[in-house]
């Protein structure tokens, strides 16, 4: 039988190095780095060749963030990080038969994340059997009825779990909720679970729509852009561009953040050199160290300003909102000696923050992660929602909410249906398209799958896509849970950890990339996707596949439509042809009509968002809502520190492109731990010293072992690690209100310079 593993990433033996921090972000560094990555792994030709498909109109959409493009496109529409994820997914083909019977599984456990996803494309079907340790080769054929066979043999079709990743196309995810809905189960969770889910909540509750309400024109016309929690420098860097022009609009940028990011310092487009334009631009006009956790407090020492000097839209108020009167007696409720200590930030600050406010006719608020994944999640979005509400900041020119959406597709996955907990009207609007009964019962999201599994409630893991093991939170616990499960399949690209922590049996199907040609019986085949604002558009791949025994998404999916429910939808038809799936959604989705001939035009087109469009809500009184909300309890027992987990530039998600965090100046090694140099001083810790960090919940208690200590200017209390590797320490049942989902940028951690053993209890 294969042993039991505990799903965490090896020790970093790798010497670490440490340079400044960097001052301008983009610039040649960031070409240069976008050269060396593609020409190391594709090759000059392929290297330009792919790059100046990105993004185009009738190129591929980027299978990196969601951000969207300009109408007027230049040739170089993407950025560093989006040309290693290219680069990434363009490498030849190395993980097959032989590569798998010369590394078993416990020698991969061993190699590093970097190292796993180092090895290429994965280029065939591949089946790990029960009393095996070594992947071997399957045909197509074999996998899909294996599949079938455990999928049909479950007592419940609630035994299944169906994961999506959102780089999933829309074609792709549409026929795979449909699939698991024909089998009587929503247990669709998908990654949005642990990011964005919080903003979903928060704007549907209060806006009526669970999306931004910003088009990409309107930073142009903005006088003040507040980033909260958002680190786009690294993990969104094309929208450095919207907000250098922005500035050059004359608009205000402030920073909200516990840590300094170069991204928002000063920024420097690689295509001005070609221009002769060699100066850099200053971006953010303020940065505001916000303490972990202490975002809420800020926005209602804020709002208590704007209402001292009488700063607000009253007749925006009067006639579109609702709650306005008790939502404005709740925040005498709050003092500012609460709100400066929970926050960090003295009133003259906040106060400052108040006055760009006030002077705006026009705000765009952005947030990533760093306010969703809070027990607070939903509640702190929405006293965004109330900032914004009070100067009548929706459904005007140049202004509005602006979540930033990290996957390429997450939004649109949603869009098409990938949902555990549907709304009846979606479900009625899919019945009358397909044309048969939905299911009713909420499924699994990504929490409630792992304790599922944990409960041995699961037969049959799906992933579509993705790295569902170092994505979720507590790793001992995941990798615990997948183990328990009779088959885990997983629809890939390239190699992860997911593919080593398994379940009894379990199946590596590969499928195109983004970056290739998906030629079936109809002729050449595009996908479509939806950006992060709404803009629904076409992705074709230029390139030739790396191996002749990949399978499209859509293809894969019908094989399974075939064998499980061939009665309900004519599968085959979809496969070979994806028009025939864009018919189907366009009777099965509202702002869906006429799909194929819509996404067709240059830019494709953007969907419905009636505040946005006409100011208008989608909610109970028919007004946007004002809320109210306590503050969260930022308190820690002594001695205790709050960590939050962050990307580092070389990475994208779970995906690790190399070992420089160049901004930071951290080079070589990954178990870094961000710290106060004061908290540093008290703990008699030095930059390079070995600490090994204990988080506590409730009454139970992770240990993660060997971090190395790095000096860093963040707020006193507070502390910064990369996930994957951190991850292990978020407890599994710590999640925000709501939303459910993992309070990763909220773990209590205590650190010691001596190991300790650690059991589960406190």
């Amino acid at each position: 039988m294969k042993e039991r593993v505990d799903g965490t990433t090896p020790p970093d033996s790798n010497s670490l190095r440490l340079s400044s921090v960097k001052k301008t972000a983009a610039g040649i560094p960031a070409a240069v780095s976008s050269l060396n990555h593609g020409i190391r792994k594709m090759g000059l030709t392929k290297t330009v060749r792919t790059l100046l498909m990105v993004n185009q109109k009738d190129g591929f959409d980027c299978p990196g963030c969601a951000w969207p493009d300009p109408e007027h496109r230049t040739s170089f529409e993407f950025c560093e990080n989006g040309a290693k994820a290219v680069a990434d997914e363009a490498m030849k083909a190395k993980v097959n038969t032989e590569f798998f019977k010369k590394y078993s599984i416990s020698d991969l456990l061993n190699k590093s994340d970097y190292w796993l996803n180092s090895q290429g494309r994965i280029s065939r079907p591949m089946i790990l059997r029960t009393d095996s340790k070594h992947y071997e080769p399957i045909e197509w054929v074999e996998a899909f009825d294996l599949i079938s066979d455990s999928i049909k043999s479950m007592d419940t079709a609630k035994r299944g779990v169906y994961y999506t990743s959102g780089r999933t196309s829309n074609e792709a995810a549409f026929l795979y909720q449909a699939l698991v809905r024909a089998l009587g189960s929503n247990n669709l969770p998908d990654c949005s679970n642990m990011c964005h889910e919080s903003s979903g909540k928060a704007l549907s509750q209060t806006i009526g729509i669970g999306k931004g309400t910003v088009h990409l024109e309107d930073f142009n016309h903005s006088d003040l852009i507040l980033v909260i929690g958002q680190n786009p420098g690294t993990n969104h860097p094309r929208m450095l561009t919207a907000l250098r022009d922005a500035k050059k609009n004359g608009a205000k940028i402030i920073s909200i953040n516990p840590l300094p990011e170069t991204g928002l310092q000063r920024f420097k487009h690689p295509q001005d050199y070609m221009k002769a334009d060699l100066q850099s631009m200053q971006l953010a006009d303020l940065y505001v160290p916000v303490r972990i956790g202490g975002d809420a407090a800020l926005l209602k020492g804020i709002m208590k300003e704007l209402l001292i000097s009488d700063s607000i839209d009253q007749t925006f108020i009067d006639s579109k909102t609702t709650g306005f009167q008790v939502f404005k007696e709740s925040l005498t409720a709050f003092s500012w000696d609460e709100i400066e200590r929970d926050s960090g930030i003295s009133r003259s600050v906040i106060k400052t923050v108040a006055d760009m406010c006030e002077q705006s006719n026009a705000t765009i608020a952005c947030w990533a992660m760093g306010l969703t994944q809070h027990r607070n999640g939903v509640s702190v979005i929405q006293e965004v929602v109330n900032l914004l509400l009070m100067g009548g900041h929706i459904g005007r020119p140049g202004a509005g909410v602006c979540p930033v959406r990290g996957h390429s597709n997450v939004q649109g996955d949603r869009t098409v249906g990938i949902w555990e907990a549907p709304s009846e009207a979606f479900l009625s609007k899919l019945e009358e398209g397909l044309e048969f009964s939905m299911p009713r019962d909420h499924g699994y999201d990504v929490v409630h799958s792992i304790h599922a599994m944990d409960e041995d409630k699961v037969d049959v893991f799906v992933s579509m896509g993705g790295n569902f093991l170092s994505a979720t939170p507590d790793t001992r616990k995941t990798a615990s849970a997948l183990q328990k499960v009779g088959l885990t399949v997983q629809i890939s690209t390239k190699l992860n950890r997911s593919h080593l922590i398994t379940g009894k049996t379990a199946l590596i199907l590969p499928v195109l990339g983004r970056t290739e040609l998906d030629i079936q019986e109809s002729g050449e085949q595009f996908v479509t996707v939806e950006n992060s604002m709404g803009v629904v558009h076409r992705s074709k791949g230029n390139m030739k596949p790396v191996s002749k025994m990949l399978m499209s998404e859509v293809s894969l999916v019908s094989q399974l439509g075939i064998r499980l429910c061939p009665e309900v939808l004519s599968w085959e038809r979809f496969s070979n042809d994806y028009d025939h799936i864009r018919d189907l959604m366009a009777s099965s989705l509202n702002g869906f009509e006429d799909y194929n001939k819509r996404v067709r035009e240059a830019n494709g087109f953007l969907l419905p968002n009636p505040p946005r469009d006409n100011c208008t809500f989608n909610t109970e009184s028919g007004k946007a809502l004002f809320t109210v909300h306590e503050l969260p309890d930022v308190n820690v027992k002594q001695g205790r520190y709050v960590l939050m987990t962050i990307r580092s530039h070389d990475q994208y998600n779970t995906t690790i492109y190399g070992l420089h965090d160049r901004y930071r100046g951290v080079h070589g090694n990954r178990r870094i731990v961000f710290m106060n140099a004061l908290d540093m001083s008290e703990m008699g810790l030095k930059t390079r010293d070995v600490v090994h960090m204990t988080s506590h919940f409730r009454n139970t208690r992770r240990q993660s072992n060997d971090w190395i200590v790095v000096a860093y200017e963040i707020p006193r209390g507070n502390l910064a690690a990369y996930f994957p590797e951190a991850n292990e320490l978020v407890p599994l049942d710590s999640t925000a209100n709501i939303s459910n989902t993992p309070t990763s940028k909220w773990i209590e951690v205590s650190l010691s310079t001596s190991e300790e053993s650690v059991s589960e209890e406190e």
